[in-house]
Order: structure tokens, then sequence, then C-alpha cells
């Protein structure tokens, strides 16, 4: 998979993680960033070069949801991925009605990873 992603999360294991599922299944990865100014802000400047993004719930600064809406009215064809620990899904709900495309719970699933990175960037 030729795709280039934006990682949003503020732990350090995450971002190694789903950086790594990624790498393996061919992706690129743009960034990683810890805090929710810090991703608006990079998705703004460097969207032509960013295929996806997977954004944390629980982030500082700015949480993922507010992120996900700036993101949204910014671009919105953008295709983000909320990551979130289990028992969020009212919050998670929230985020696919503002455009969030799906979702990937904590602890990872890779298989499932890949399934939703085939599915979202088709």
């Amino acid at each position: 998979m030729n795709i280039s992603i934006l990682i949003v999360d503020d732990s350090p294991l995450t971002q190694s993680q789903l950086s790594d599922i990624f790498i393996e299944a061919g992706c690129q990865i743009v960034d990683q960033v810890t805090d929710g100014i810090s991703a608006a802000r990079i998705y703004k400047k460097n969207k032509d070069k960013i295929d996806l993004v997977t954004l944390d719930i629980t982030l500082p600064g700015k949480d993922g949801v507010e992120v996900l809406k700036e993101i949204m009215a910014f671009d919105p064809s953008a295709k983000v991925i909320m990551v979130s620990a289990m028992g969020k899904d009212q919050i998670i709900q929230e985020c696919l009605q503002v455009g969030a495309r799906n979702f990937i719970t904590k602890p990872f699933n890779k298989d499932k990873i890949l399934a939703i990175l085939s599915y979202v960037t088709k």
C-alpha cells in the first residue's frame, strides 16, 4: 500500500505499534505528533502529502474530537481513523458523525487495522 500517514497519539508505545504495522504494510509515515494543536497545524501544512490520519481521542492541548472537527472543516475529504481505548463508544459515534472514516481500538489487532486501512483508502 502506497499510503502516507500522519500518526497522532500522545503515547510513544502506540505511535511505535502503529508505525510498525503501517511500515510493514508498505505505508510511509509522514510524521508522528503527540498533541492536538500540532496535529491540526501539521495536517493543514502538509495536506497534499497526507493520505490518512490516525487520531487518538485523548490528547493534550486539544482532544481528538476537536482536532477532527478542525481537520474536517479545513478538508471535508480528509481520511481520518480515530484511535481509542475500549469503552468510548459514544465519543466514537460522535466522531463518525463529524466525518471520521472508521476507528481502531486499543489493544491493537494488526489484521483488523490492515483491513480498515485497505477499506478507508480505496
